[in-house]
Parts: structure tokens; C-alpha cells; sequence
């Protein structure tokens, strides 16, 4: 199943004195991680270089951040807490406690041996506290917001030495159309194993939890599909329907072409959408649908710039709506009405420390890269491969969008929505007819050049990054 989360056991076969002595390393700046399983050493780097938590911190903090959740997702939690609920018993008989937390990795509620409940207590694992890796470092909980699977931490693989009489495992629910995370189930244990089924009752919890989110995105696609052909009916403007985090559900054929994605029939899978690759896009999608949540008879204009055109086209994005719950828009092109978008709909640019190592793996090794030594990233369906002095390798990051964001900063720049190149391995640039661009990227160590195509869309980009 493409949703459902793989049963793996929760075992690891590093000996706990030699992760103890890697930690010690690590966190003193040595790199070498020897006998730490590999998605612990990937969230240590991260706790270290990226999230500079300190791994002296005796408690997690208070929640800060509140995130602006659909009401869908009250639906998500209570299913959740439900099957959390009926876990209690079980763990409780083991000395431990289960947590569920919201996506930003705060703590919604806790059940289980009222001993560990005080224990746990003591380092604020308890409601309205933290518990993600940018605050609490390396754990169950917010290692499984940042990994597509489960998540078990023992000892001391914990980033943060205060932690590691505790053993834990978490597992992420995630919108089944975003992929993005939207509550955890943890279960945690003191000085003591986890469960021999905890990694069961794990899975079968989220699993149970998203099939109620797949009924949805079914609901909810085969509304928009049906809005669209109502609108299409009565308009011979280009249009396509798009989910509320902007991905496409379907489009006509002129539409399709504009954004890059395929014509007129949609998924048969439901929860499958497309990615336009157009960020002005996607922002003004996302923008709108802040808006019709407010009011739902709002309508909005703007103009983004496509594939195959040099100009900016002119849209119009209306809001779709199910059961009184917003469910997407109707976006028809070559056409004006409703008053205009703000011109920067994505918001204010978070802050970025400078990157010093990129994080990628080669079969059980973590490999830890300085930016100059990656050539360029390409996506490759789910997985994202960086062409790098030492070979091909795969990225640790989620997605090529998160890649280039950690990368801006240090001479990487999006050319192609399949590729982000760093500046400086450029060798050639070669024009082709029609104006295309083609970039002679520099040979990795003992190969040959690679060629990477940069669309119409990045064009501008490319010649203002390299001044030609």
C-alpha cells in the first residue's frame, strides 16, 4: 500500500558503549559516527549543524508555535487519541507512556504508568511542550516528523544526554496528498525496553488513522473533478482544479501545457495529484485559499508566468467547496476578474544559517558533504540523488524543494524542476535553438561532464546568477 506505514521490527544492532562514545565525538565535532545506524547519525547531524540544539538541555521547552490546522484534521487528532487511548492499557502494563503530539511536535495529551507519567514529567514530556528535533533534539517524536516511517530512539541516540534512560518510538501520520506530517503516536519507556509490539501497534494505529484521510482525499477529488467540468461547461477559458495545497487534480488540455503536468483525466488513485512546479502558482493557490477560509464568496486575480510563455498569464482562482469545508480552487487562465493577489503571497522568508554539510547516504553509511564537493541534485520519483566527487549518492532530504532551500545560501540555484545546480561546477553553458539552455556541469572525480537542462521558466534566473 502505498499509505500504509512497513511493519519493520524496532531493533537496532549498535552496542550501546560504542554509541555512547560516537555521541560523545559528535557532539565535541568529530564526524565519524562508526556503529550508529544511519537515520540516527542523518538526525544528529541535523541537531547539530542545522538546529544547533544543545545536547546539555536537561528538559524540552514549551510550545511556542501553534500551527493553523484544518478541521479536518480535529477529525485526525480525535481518531488518534482514540486508538492512543486503547494502546494505554497495554504500554501502562510495561511501565511506559504513549504521547501525541500536532506537527509542529507539541504535545496534545499523554496516558500510561502514572510512575513514568511523573518520571517524564521531570523533563517536560508532558502537554504543550515541544518535542521536535529543532527543539528537543534527537527522540521518537521528532524524528518521526521528519522520517517517512517509524522512528525508534534508544539511549543514547538521543541527541540530548538528559534523554537517554529513555527509549521511544514514534510514528508520523501524514496528509496522504502532501506528505506532510500532521500528528505523531510515541510510545516511551524508562530505563526499560519498548514493547516486543510496539512497532505493531504503531503501525496499525496511523495506519487505521489514515484510511481516514484517503476517504477523504477520495471525497474530496471527485468534488473538485466535479466542480471542474460544471465550470468548463460554461466557460471556454483554459482550467484546472487544484487541491488546497496547490497541486493539480485535474486540467484541460491548454492548462496542462501552461503548468507542466498531465491533460484532462485524473488519477486513479485519488491521494496521486500533480506538483505544476510553478512556485508563483502555488503561492497564489495557497494565498486563496487563506482567503475563502475567511469568506467563502472571495474571489482573486493575478498574473504568474507558465511553461512555453514569455509573458505573464492572466488567472482567476476561485475557492470549491464540500460540506462547508474548503476543498480546493478553480483556476482559469487567460482571464481577469476579482480583485487582485498581493504580488508576494508566500510570506516572509525564514531566517537561514549558512549550511556546512550536506547529508546524504551510501548503503549503511552516512555521508556527511561540503557543499563544493555536490556538483547538482536531481529528483528521481521519491528520492532525491546528489552527482557528488565521491559518486552518486542519495540526499537525505525529503525533497528536491527542501534541498534547494538549505542550499540557496551557498551558490545552488534551482534551473529545473528536476534539478538544482551549484554555481560554481558550471563548466559550459550551451544555447540551443529556441533559446533553450544547456549547462556543462563539472565532472565528478574520474568521470565525465553531465548535462543538465534548465527550463524556460529558470532561464532569467541563470543568466542574471552567471551575468551573461
Amino acid at each position: 500500500m502505498k499509505d500504509g506505514h512497513r511493519r519493520e521490527p524496532l531493533v537496532t544492532t549498535a552496542v550501546p558503549g560504542s554509541v555512547y562514545a560516537a555521541w560523545e565525538r559528535f557532539v565535541q565535532g568529530d564526524d565519524q559516527v562508526l556503529g550508529v545506524r544511519p537515520e540516527v547519525a542523518i538526525s544528529w547531524h541535523r541537531c547539530r549543524e542545522q538546529y544547533r540544539v544543545d545536547p546539555h538541555l536537561t528538559e524540552a521547552p514549551i510550545a511556542v508555535a501553534e500551527i493553523d490546522h484544518t478541521p479536518e484534521y480535529d477529525g485526525v487528532f480525535a481518531e488518534l487519541g482514540f486508538r492512543a487511548a486503547s494502546l494505554a492499557h497495554d504500554v501502562s502494563v510495561v511501565g511506559g507512556v504513549v504521547t501525541i503530539t500536532d506537527a509542529t511536535g507539541r504535545i496534545l495529551a499523554e496516558w500510561g504508568d502514572p510512575a513514568t507519567l511523573a518520571r517524564a514529567a521531570e523533563a517536560n514530556l508532558a502537554p504543550w511542550f515541544c518535542w521536535s528535533e529543532s527543539a528537543a533534539g534527537t527522540n521518537g517524536m521528532g524524528s518521526a516528523l521528519e522520517a517517512h516511517g517509524p522512528a525508534l530512539v534508544r539511549g543514547a541516540e538521543h541527541w540530548c544526554q538528559a534523554f537517554h534512560d529513555w527509549a521511544c518510538a514514534g510514528i508520523a501520520v501524514r496528509d496522504v496528498v502532501t506528505r506532510e506530517p500532521i500528528a505523531v503516536l510515541n510510545i516511551s519507556c524508562w530505563r526499560s525496553q519498548l514493547p516486543p509490539l510496539a512497532g505493531s501497534w504503531l503501525a496499525n494505529a496511523a495506519a487505521k488513522t489514515q484510511c481516514l484521510l484517503r476517504r477523504r482525499a477520495r471525497n474530496s477529488g471527485a468534488e473538485l473533478v466535479a466542480a471542474y467540468t460544471q465550470a468548463r461547461a460554461g466557460s471556454s477559458a483554459a482550467l484546472a482544479a487544484m487541491d488546497t495545497a496547490g497541486k493539480v487534480v485535474i486540467a484541460d488540455e491548454t492548462a496542462s501545457v501552461l503548468m507542466g503536468v498531465p491533460a484532462a483525466t485524473p488519477a486513479l488513485d485519488p491521494t496521486v495529484r500533480w506538483n505544476p512546479g510553478l512556485p508563483e502558482l502555488i503561492g497564489a493557490a495557497q494565498y486563496a485559499c487563506k482567503q475563502a477560509s475567511r469568506n467563502p464568496d472571495w474571489v482573486g486575480s493575478t498574473q504568474i508566468f507558465t511553461y512555453l510563455a514569455d509573458e505573464p498569464t492572466p488567472i482567476v482562482i476561485r475557492p470549491v467547496f464540500l460540506s462547508g469545508h474548503l476543498i480546493g480552487t478553480l483556476v482559469s487562465f487567460d482571464a481577469s476578474d476579482g480583485p487582485p493577489l498581493p504580488p508576494h503571497t508566500d510570506g516572509p522568508a525564514r531566517p537561514k544559517s549558512p549550511l556546512r554539510r550536506v547529508v546524504a547516504t551510501r548503503e549503511n553509511r552516512t555521508m556527511l558533504l561540503r557543499p563544493p564537493e555536490v556538483s547538482f541534485a536531481e529528483s528521481d520519483g521519491n528520492d532525491v540523488w546528489l552527482s557528488t566527487d565521491q559518486g552518486r549518492v542519495r540526499a537525505a532530504s525529503a525533497s528536491l524543494d527542501s534541498l534547494g532551500d538549505e542550499l540557496a545560501d551557498v551558490g545552488f540555484l534551482r534551473v529545473h524542476r528536476r534539478y538544482v545546480v551549484n554555481l560554481s561546477r558550471i563548466r559550459e553553458v550551451e544555447r540551443k535553438r529556441g533559446g533553450e539552455l544547456l549547462l556543462v556541469m563539472a565532472g565528478t572525480t574520474g568521470g565525465t561532464d553531465s548535462m543538465v537542462p534548465v527550463s524556460r521558466r529558470n532561464a532569467p534566473a541563470v543568466r542574471r546568477a552567471l551575468d551573461i
